[in-house]
């Protein structure tokens, strides 16, 4: 593992596959867990309010049959205690309510009660029959023997209580006896919804739902698997094929999928970088014959003048021989510091020195300090004000003087140099009375070691590289360098952003 590559944990996967599928069925557990949770609360909240329902129903039932002085029976669907003001006793219970002593005190309280005046406050009537119902907790008492069986365990727990006063006096005397209470009583009737139905269909729901989702995530992991691996396999093949591409003979080519979705992008990229790559190896492999046929040249004619000095000693000019060697030298220098500053602006180094050029300044000095080896050539320098420009100073006097190096050598009698500003940009123009540039090869002038005229020495013509290296220049400075069409001879235009003067700044 790479020493700056942070430590991955040991529990997530490295596999692209794994890591789609592990993150699917995170996110699809993190969903079903809402959608249980949500599921669970429903199906509970409707069963208790089905239990309520039922046990609403039951009082009714046990309401009409006090009514009618009967006393109901102790087998009942739904615990139930019938008490009355006046008794210690509880008037009838079932349904689990009888496993409390008969022959104590009642366990739910009476009308009378204080705990049923406080019971009181706040109840909630129903819209139906007017019964009402609140949480209440059974007492746990010493007289409760459950006994096991099939009634549910009541002591100690706390339910929701529908109760429904009945009063002995609207019954009449006989159904009062009938039931043991005294004639001016009250009888309350209280049914307890229990929330163990509820609560078992919620359990059952639980484990359905549980594993539901556990196979839901099963399912989902292997088929966001699949899928991934399916859609990964053109991505497989762009690895394969790419680590088979040699840099010294990058032609291969990727498939580009015909479906048009994210891999095509990526194989189209891959292939336009191969491209460039194949593009820059052959450049590569032309600069370094080209630069090694332009040190040949001058190579050969120093060694060959050397060895027949050194041949023929008595009968050689050494001042000749000594003017070649020193002239080769020059063009063995020149060509080396051509291919430096090549090199490093390949490199895309950051400029060195940048500050505010005069670029009228820097054409004026230039044109008047040109040397023109006694050449009938006029050189002139149109400038009518200061133009400024960002940039290195000694770049920019390289990129001028490769231009008028280029318009001496091919121009007849005149050059022209011009300077101005058009907006927010800088415009400089070398302009000379040759032959000119055929239009085809407009662009072609500015490649590397490219001569149109073959015909001429090298002596003469150098090695192809000046206006390369004007173009290259240029574009470091964020301007650029083209060949305007004219007619006759060739016209140069250096085209850059405008910097404010030193004194604006």
């Amino acid at each position: 593992m790479n020493a700056t590559e942070p430590r991955r944990r040991r529990w997530w996967p490295r596999s692209v596959r794994a890591r789609a599928a592990l993150a699917a069925a995170l996110t699809a557990a993190v969903v079903l867990a809402g959608i249980g949770w949500w599921v669970h609360e429903e199906v509970y909240d409707e069963s208790m309010a089905t239990a309520h329902e039922q046990a609403a129903a039951h009082l009714a039932v046990l309401v009409h049959q006090v009514e009618d002085g009967s006393i109901p029976s102790r087998r009942s669907a739904a615990p139930y205690e019938v008490v009355a003001t006046g008794r210690s006793g509880a008037v009838a219970s079932g349904g689990g309510m009888d496993a409390f002593d008969t022959a104590a005190r009642h366990v739910l309280p009476a009308p009378s009660d204080p705990t049923a005046l406080a019971l009181a406050e706040g109840l909630n009537d129903d819209a139906g029959w007017g019964y009402a119902y609140r949480p209440l907790r059974i007492p746990d008492r010493s007289d409760y023997d459950h006994g096991g069986g099939d009634a549910p365990y009541l002591a100690g727990r706390t339910c929701t209580v529908l109760y429904l006063d009945v009063r002995a006096a609207d019954l009449g005397r006989g159904k009062a006896a009938a039931l043991g209470v005294a004639a001016d009583a009250t009888l309350r009737v209280h049914v307890l919804v229990l929330p163990d139905a509820a609560e078992k269909t919620a359990a059952a729901t639980d484990g359905t739902l549980l594993r539901a989702g556990l196979l839901g995530l099963v399912l989902i992991a292997g088929v966001a698997y699949v899928t991934v691996r399916i859609a990964l396999r053109p991505v497989e093949a762009i690895r394969t094929l790419t680590a088979s591409v040699d840099a010294k003979d990058p032609r291969e080519r990727v498939t580009v999928p015909a479906s048009g979705h994210e891999i095509a992008a990526l194989a189209t990229t891959i292939n336009t970088t191969l491209q460039r790559l194949d593009t820059a190896a052959a450049q590569q492999r032309r600069f370094v014959a080209d630069a090694a046929h332009e040190l040949r040249s001058p190579l050969t004619t120093l060694l060959t003048s050397l060895e027949v000095a050194l041949a023929y000693p008595e009968r050689t000019d050494w001042p000749a021989t000594a003017t070649t060697a020193a002239r080769q030298t020059r063009r063995l220098q020149a060509l080396a510091e051509d291919l430096l500053l090549l090199a490093r602006l390949d490199t895309r180094a950051p400029e060195a020195g940048a500050g505010t050029v005069d670029l009228s300044a820097l054409a004026s000095r230039l044109t008047e300090q040109y040397p023109l080896d006694d050449r009938p050539l006029t050189l002139t320098c149109d400038s009518t004000a200061a133009v400024y420009v960002r940039g290195d100073l000694d770049e920019f006097e390289r990129l001028l003087r490769n231009l008028l190096d280029n318009a001496v050598r091919h121009a007849g009698n005149r050059i022209e140099v011009t300077v101005g500003g058009e907006g927010d940009r800088a415009v400089l123009t070398v302009r000379d009375d040759g032959p000119g540039v055929p239009p085809e090869e407009a662009e072609r002038v500015f490649e590397r070691f490219v001569r149109l005229d073959d015909a001429r020495s090298r002596d003469e013509g150098g090695a192809g590289l000046g206006l390369a290296i004007a173009r290259d220049l240029a574009q470091r400075h964020g301007g650029t360098l083209t060949l305007a069409p004219t007619t006759p001879g060739a016209c140069f235009e250096l085209n850059l952003p405008a910097a404010p003067a030193p004194t604006q700044e």
